[in-house]
């Protein structure tokens, strides 16, 4: 029995078997792959181009034969003789699958370029969903009673099942008569069971006895990132998690650029909703496709927002977002339809969003407590969601804290001179030798260090091209370690760090990291600026959780949890040594990955944790930064490396951070001064 050729696809490292003759964009389809194609297939818009490797892939247990795939054909003969095509390139339209074969997808190629770190976290749920199937035995029409179809499916219903006052859309009453008949008046009806606003509702109807199911979406709608996992609300089984970047960055990067752009553009806001509310249905349309999910059977979406994205996704004008005392529309939870917000699933599916807790705090915050339950911890836990707006729980069995922090978009490589977001190429690792002063390094995609053996070749069809949020936190934080910056931010001259990698750059220094400008590629440097920017962010953060410590009375915390995508990818001794944090042993800073979607998913699968969170909301204590004195006193002390003022005493039990000064103001530093600002 012969066994059908094994496709292998990198950088995603998804694998499978097809058939002889299978398409490589169809096998790139049907196992999820990121391979783009507008034509359809058809070999006209090349964007399906992939390169495939040959020859023994020990890696991954493969050896690729040179006849792997079918020869070159007259339709990409064509594309590169009028367009040009790189050489070993194929188009995945047309090159079939004819033996075992590793297959690259090049970056262009790929439709979501973007490496969306939100997924869904494995995590026990008791389960408890909002929409379930139940099938019942209707009694048929009689010449004399006069009851119409849908009455006596609710007499059914409520005899069989104990379900009172069921109601169903216009939608059910045009396709319920001929499932009731074909189904010899026996069916299986999709019910939501309602709330204390809403009866419940049917939402879908099948003949006879059905082992269908029906499907949720947990949402995350970051400033950044749109995250989404589908769920299989009977099993609770994630089938799919998918993100996309949220299309309001064309408006601005952070929160408050966008309450500007709404402020001083008339229908700023009508347009920052509908993007974000298209982005959000192409997002949908893509995971229930992946997951080979019927759309209109996605009965259940529950979100989760900070207070801006929650305004803008529902169509209110944040405005009053923007200035003191930074009012919410509402900060209640809401329970709407999909329609209501134009969402391209079920039409009568419930959408529940979860309550903000504040005008700073959103719904996400709510999320995050929901996820990590700090109200029910015996000790003091401080909960950092770290984004471009920082929400920070810090709390007990006692009384819960919580603030936002507007740390900005330099932790996501944003306003960083080399700073990307995190993407196939991007520097995410590094390490600088304590002597030579040289950086390695490893990168999104490539397992490999970069002074290991093997690095340029994985490395080959992505190349270094910037360095990602995770990796500018531990570039600085190795700089600061290894004496290339002092405590207040400022890069050390060659003769002061003893390196030639710092080289004068207009009044202050900058720091070399990688330079491929020879093969066309970037020059990757770490600039004083950079560091600025760094501080500033870090500095926010670190005074928001202090804040938090000065009201419930303490100078230490038990444990940290580092919450969000991004704080997934952190490493807690350089978010220390940065002083991004407060002090604390490193044992006992963890990583909650995408609590945010987390809580969500929660909220999806088991509705009485919808109460329980805005019960939970109700009791915690918010602090708002903006008018707390003492705030900006914590953002000064912050801004040195990890602190002026604060003694980080475990820290210093772990490293030995050089005490150097390089702002000489004209001794043996070579007179150059930090240019502020």
């Amino acid at each position: 029995m012969s066994t059908d050729p094994l496709v292998l696809f990198t950088p995603s490292g998804k694998r499978g078997r097809f058939p002889v003759g299978t398409p490589v964009l169809t096998a790139a389809r049907q196992l999820g792959v990121d391979l783009d194609s507008v034509c359809g297939g058809r070999g006209i818009c090349s964007k399906c181009q992939v390169s495939p490797g040959y020859g023994t892939f020990s890696k991954h247990g493969i050896t690729v034969a040179e006849n792997a795939l079918s020869p070159w054909n007259a339709v990409e003969q064509r594309y590169k003789d009028k367009r040009g095509m790189l050489d070993g390139r194929r188009l995945g339209c047309q090159a079939t699958v004819q033996g075992d074969v590793v297959i690259d997808v090049p970056p262009e190629s790929q439709v979501h370029k973007q490496v969306v770190r939100k997924r869904a976290e494995a995590r026990q749920i008791v389960l408890d969903p909002s929409t379930k199937l139940y099938y019942v035995e209707v009694a048929e029409p009689d010449m004399h009673d006069p009851t119409g179809d849908m009455e006596r499916l609710r007499d059914a219903l409520q005899e069989q099942w104990g379900l009172e006052k069921v109601v169903a859309d216009l939608h059910i009453l045009h396709e319920m008569q001929p499932v009731l008949r074909k189904g010899q008046w026996k069916v299986t009806v999709a019910i939501h069971l309602g709330d204390q606003e809403n009866p419940p509702r049917i939402m879908h109807i099948w003949p006879g006895y059905h082992e269908g199911h029906v499907y949720g979406l947990a949402v995350d709608l970051g400033s950044t990132t749109i995250a989404a996992h589908l769920c299989d609300l009977s099993t609770g089984e994630v089938l799919a998690s998918s993100g996309v970047m949220n299309p309001q960055i064309r408006f601005g990067e952070d929160l408050m650029s966008r309450v500007s752009y709404s402020m001083m553009n008339p229908g700023g806001a009508a347009e920052m909703t509908r993007a974000v509310r298209a982005g959000m249905r192409a997002l949908f349309a893509q995971i229930c496709e992946e997951a080979g999910v019927d759309r209109q059977l996605v009965v259940d979406a529950v979100f989760v927002c900070n207070p801006v994205m929650h305004h803008l996704f529902l169509g209110i004008d944040p405005y009053e977002l923007g200035q003191a005392p930074f009012a919410l529309a509402t900060n209640s939870a809401l329970r709407l339809r999909a329609d209501d917000v134009e969402l391209n699933i079920h039409p009568s599916a419930r959408v529940y969003v979860l309550p903000c807790i504040a005008g700073h705090v959103g719904a996400d915050a709510a999320a995050v407590a929901l996820s990590e339950a700090p109200e029910k911890s015996e000790d003091l836990v401080l909960v950092v969601d770290v984004g471009t707006n920082a929400e920070i729980l810090l709390g007990n069995r006692e009384k819960v804290l919580a603030c936002s922090s507007p740390t900005g978009p330099a932790f996501e490589g944003a306003q960083i001179s080399s700073g990307q977001r995190a993407a196939p190429g991007a520097i995410e690792r590094v390490e600088i030798d304590p002597v030579t002063k040289v950086p390695r390094f490893r990168v999104i995609g490539c397992d490999l260090w970069s002074d290991e053996g093997g690095f340029a070749e994985a490395t080959a069809a992505t190349g270094i091209t910037g360095i990602c949020g995770s990796g500018i936190i531990e570039m600085v934080a190795e700089m600061r370690l290894n004496g290339i910056v002092d405590a207040a931010g400022l890069i050390g001259g060659p003769d002061q760090t003893g390196t030639d990698l710092c080289f004068a750059d207009g009044r202050t220094f900058s720091y070399l990291v990688h330079d491929s400008t020879q093969s066309g590629g970037p020059r990757i440097t770490v600039t004083n600026r950079d560091i600025r920017e760094i501080q500033m962010a870090k500095a926010a953060l670190y005074s928001g959780a202090r804040l938090l410590m000065d009201k419930f009375g303490v100078d230490t915390v038990d444990r940290i949890v580092l919450a969000g995508a991004f704080g997934a990818h952190i490493s807690p001794k350089h978010a220390m040594i940065l002083g991004m944090i407060p002090d604390a042993p490193l044992d006992k800073v963890t990583s909650a990955g995408n609590a945010a979607g987390t809580g969500a998913r929660i909220a999806l699968l088991n509705t009485g944790a919808r109460a329980e969170i805005e019960a939970t909301v109700k009791a915690i204590h918010k602090v708002e930064t903006a008018i707390e004195p003492r705030f900006q006193e914590h953002f000064v002390n912050a801004s040195a490396m990890p602190n002026a003022v604060d003694p980080f005493p475990i820290l210093k039990s772990i490293v030995t951070l050089p005490a150097v000064i390089f702002n000489t103001g004209g001794g043996d530093g070579g007179g150059r001064r930090r240019r502020r600002g």
